[in-house]
């Protein structure tokens, strides 16, 4: 529980920088503890300041040594920088693993940033369910960068678009079939694309697999010349992608850039390629339009979170519908039939009135 003293501690001691006050108000955000809406209230305003870049891949990819180096390169340049770290979920206590946390272990003491490891808890998606609201305190605080690691569940983590400004699809020559990894549905919410691990066989040919995507997904490949045929060298998918990756115009084609976590090389390139990216954004009006549409998710997620709880923690509702189930186990009627029986009722407007309906 959260007294309405402790709320006002927690916010004077936000106020005034302290990390103990910024870890407090996460934990309060996290587990919707009393006076969660209330906080997230008081500190919506802020929002805003923040570049958020989510790291996404298979596991073993390299996620939390590019996270770390990130970091690394962010503070050396005087920035502030949180990290948001999903980790799979301990089967003993429904927490983190906190798998990430050890790895980060050489930027987890700098005063300038904050690590948080959250648990899945069965939330699909490679994200923790309140990872979005985790990442707006910190924005409020005053970081300039978050790093939103995903746990690496594979092709379902689709969640880090809607949540990122800039999502970074990391993979390495170790990931498998790669035309099999170029099917994944992860694939298309890449703004960068990482091949890490770069120094090891395979890794060329990822990258070129993955530009040959890009460019056939752009409408790139070989045309006929009148007098020469195919030129193939010139029009080939692939450089067509890398040259369209290099250009600052109005359209953005993912760069597949090269990594190796163990040395650092190709790190600043990424850098790079992330502050081009968040330059197109903000110059073709992209941000806007993505951090509006992130509003718009989360006025939905909130609308519908409302609904459930209301619905469920009914105790008519819920026996009512205890009550059609031999109806529905005779076949009588189907599940959509008792979905649509409670919304004519209203029960989804939540018009509840703790009769059934």
């Amino acid at each position: 529980m959260t007294g309405r003293g402790t709320l006002e501690r927690v916010l004077a001691g936000f106020e005034a920088g302290q990390t103990a006050a910024l870890a407090r108000a996460v934990s309060i955000i996290e587990d919707q503890r009393e006076g969660h809406e209330t906080l997230a209230a008081i500190l919506h305003p802020r929002l805003g300041r923040a570049r958020r870049i989510g790291l996404t891949g298979p596991p073993g990819a390299g996620k939390s040594t590019l996270t770390t180096l990130l970091a690394e390169r962010y503070l050396a340049a005087g920035l502030k920088v949180g990290i948001v770290a999903v980790d799979p979920t301990s089967p003993f206590t429904g927490g983190a693993l906190l798998g990430d946390r050890v790895r980060m272990e050489r930027v987890a003491l700098h005063p300038n940033v904050f690590i948080r490891s959250m648990a899945t808890r069965g939330s699909l998606g490679g994200l923790a369910a309140m990872t979005r609201e985790v990442c707006d305190v910190l924005d409020a605080f005053g970081m300039d960068r978050i790093l939103v690691e995903t746990v690496g569940v594979g092709q379902s983590e689709l969640d880090i678009a809607r949540l990122a400004d800039t999502s970074t699809v990391i993979l390495v020559p170790e990931s498998g079939d790669a035309i099999q990894t170029l099917k994944a549905g992860v694939m298309e919410i890449a703004d960068c694309f990482v091949v890490n691990k770069a120094d090891r066989p395979g890794a060329d040919r990822l990258r070129n697999d993955i530009e040959v995507m890009l460019g056939l997904r752009g409408g790139g490949g070989p045309t006929p010349d009148a007098h020469h045929g195919v030129d193939l060298k010139a029009l080939h998918p692939k450089r067509q992608a890398r040259e369209a990756a290099a250009r600052d115009d109005d359209s953005w084609t993912p760069p597949v850039l090269r990594t190796v976590g163990a040395t650092g090389d190709g790190v600043p390139e990424l850098i790079a390629a992330l502050d081009r990216h968040f330059a197109y954004l903000e110059r073709t009006g992209t941000l806007h339009a993505r951090r509006r549409e992130r509003l718009r998710d989360r006025v939905r997620d909130v609308v519908e979170h409302r609904i459930q709880r209301r619905l469920w923690r009914d105790a008519a509702i819920r026996q009512w519908v205890e009550d059609q189930l031999p109806a529905l186990e005779r076949g009588e009627v189907t599940p959509f039939t008792v979905a649509e029986a409670l919304l004519a009722r209203g029960v989804a407007a939540g018009t509840f009135t703790g009769q059934a309906p």
